[in-house]
């Protein structure tokens, strides 16, 4: 599976409209339309034929570090 995107790139956090949070998920509300830079990526295989691509994102505005699925960034156009 190729990476959406690569270390190193801007992107944004778009989070998924209707998104059903279940208790051990955090909610990324708060940092809808922030900037970041992806930082690392891996994928997961939770079932046999599905694999997943999770970027860990540094946000810009205060440095921390979250972990993101693909549909939830959208690249940042400059």
């Amino acid at each position: 599976m190729t990476p959406k995107y690569e270390i190193g790139q801007k992107v944004i956090i778009a989070p998924v409209k209707n998104q059903h949070l279940s208790p051990r998920d955090s909610d990324i509300e708060q940092y809808a339309g922030q900037g970041g830079k992806v930082i690392d990526y891996y994928w997961i295989r939770p079932n046999a034929g599905e694999v997943f691509c999770i970027y860990t994102v540094r946000m810009e505005t205060d440095r921390i570090e979250i972990a993101l699925h693909e549909d939830e960034l959208a690249p940042c156009i400059e």
